[in-house]
């Protein structure tokens, strides 16, 4: 890794220092002075209501990519560990846990969970409920109601052009041909063979349907239909170029989230629907191009109206703000210090991670970009309960800007994901004024994502524990630093 540009917020001691240094960059935010408690009126404590659902706090864990399932589908003992730390979190919405493929060919690597006849009656209700006890625990631990209410949701998704097969090579199932994607998964442009056609997305649908059914069975209180980060329903969603029922205009590209939106309410009556959305998207060389200052340029008149529908004519629940895809836009979908990077073929013939790619801008930027964008979103469509993502990155001062934008009403509720890995504490800690534990907090290093990419498991290797002592831990050392 060269030498980088930009200040690491590590290093910003102070507040002052860290709003000083964002306005050197010509971003603003809101940024309360200082981490406040329930008890002292934190904007996150505001009570937030979500259909009749009353929730004691605006922390939502965010739905992340898992790489550790059996390979079957179920999960493994690393997986409901990870789910306990989101259930003992203290967060009151948990956006799906992770990813969960609803059927085999839409896995993004053969570890993710994914639905299986054969263990279906165990799996869902495994998931639920080492989540709701480890929520209950907490709940007992700090003296409060353990029935206080909770809403825990399955993220459903296939892969699409970024599936993998069980050996891990590229298997993509695409919704049309794409001039410069096609290329990233080893995709001739004349090969009709991986284009998903109406009759396999009709019963992609059924088993979209099927598995929020089991879910639904098994406790779970919504279904997130995933469009986001360049999967399916994402590519779907902007498949100008495919021809029949769920291509061309817009109200053909929707069709697909209509459909399954539909389905469930019909065979789960009562289930909350929310949809994950990658508002905006960038293609790899337009990545740190937006100009500060410019954040409403990133929205197009389409956006809007995707979500006009989403909120309008589906009248979904909730909606979770994201942006981009990892496989091609990394730094705008998920701001980083240092990116998730796959080991190349150096010229000694050995497999390394390099070690000289650096963010294409300050990854503040990218924080900022999402936020502002969202608030724009938020502006249009105040009614539907909202939450942002990329907050992450900023690391201690996290808290701060979430009470800072909850506060003004640019977003209603504030997701967190590879925060939870290694300080799932943060939001239970803050709420309850208590110092927050700089050795835990995530410094976006990336070896969450790097890991798994090198075929092991995702976990936090820096600061994790029970991963640091792992012999993983020393072959991604080795292959970061030979």
């Amino acid at each position: 890794m060269g030498k980088l540009p930009y200040r690491r917020i590590g290093g910003l001691q102070t507040t002052e220092k860290f709003l000083e240094y964002l306005e050197t960059l010509g971003v603003s935010l809101p940024v309360d002075e200082k981490i406040l408690s329930a008890e002292e009126g934190s904007p996150m404590a505001r009570p937030w209501l979500i259909g009749e659902t009353t929730l004691a706090n605006r922390w939502v864990i965010q739905a992340m990519e898992g790489w550790d399932g059996e390979k079957d589908g179920r999960p493994s003992e690393w997986v409901l560990n990870r789910w306990k730390k989101f259930g003992n979190s203290g967060a009151k919405i948990i956006w799906g846990g992770e990813a969960f493929a609803v059927q085999p060919d839409g896995r993004a690597n053969p570890r993710q969970l994914c639905h299986d006849d054969a263990h279906a009656d165990t799996t869902y209700p495994l998931l639920f409920q080492t989540v709701t006890q480890a929520h209950q625990e907490r709940l007992r631990q700090e003296g409060k109601n353990p029935d206080e209410p909770i809403l825990v949701g399955l993220q459903l998704t296939h892969s699409g052009r970024f599936s993998k097969a069980a050996d891990n090579t590229n298997a993509p199932r695409i919704a049309c041909h794409h001039p410069l994607l096609d290329a990233r998964v080893g995709i001739s442009s004349d090969d009709s063979s991986c284009v998903v056609t109406d009759g396999e997305i009709r019963q992609m649908i059924e088993n979209y349907v099927r598995v929020a059914k089991h879910a639904w069975q098994a406790g779970f209180h919504f279904a997130d239909v995933k469009h986001c980060h360049g999967y399916f329903a994402h590519e779907l969603l902007h498949a100008v170029r495919r021809e029949g029922a769920y291509g061309g205009s817009l109200e053909n590209r929707m069709r697909f989230a209509k459909e399954i939106i539909d389905g469930i309410r019909t065979e789960c009556p009562g289930m909350k629907i929310g949809v994950r959305l990658s508002l905006f998207d960038a293609l790899p060389q337009e990545e740190g191009n937006a100009a500060a200052g410019t954040w409403g340029e990133v929205l197009k008149e389409e956006d809007y109206e995707i979500v006009r529908v989403f909120a309008e004519d589906l009248k979904i629940d909730m909606l979770n703000l994201t942006a981009g895809s990892p496989y091609y836009s990394v730094y705008i979908q998920r701001p980083s210090f240092t990116p998730a990077l796959e080991a190349v073929l150096m010229p000694d013939g050995k497999m390394r991670i390099p070690d000289n790619i650096l963010p294409p801008e300050d990854p503040l930027l990218g924080c900022c970009r999402q936020i502002h964008a969202a608030r724009k979103i938020k502006e249009r469509f105040p009614q539907l309960p909202m939450i942002g993502s990329a907050y992450t990155y900023f690391q201690e001062f996290l808290p701060q800007v979430a009470q800072g934008v909850v506060r003004n009403g640019w977003i209603d509720g504030v997701g967190i994901g590879r925060m939870v890995l290694t300080y799932g504490d943060m939001v239970a800690d803050s709420l309850a004024g208590r110092e927050l534990d700089r050795r835990r907090i995530c410094r976006t290093f990336s070896d969450c994502t790097t890991a798994p990419r090198n075929g092991m498991i995702s976990g936090c290797y820096p600061l994790d524990a029970e991963y640091r002592i792992l012999p993983e831990a020393k072959a991604l050392r080795t292959l970061k630093h030979p």
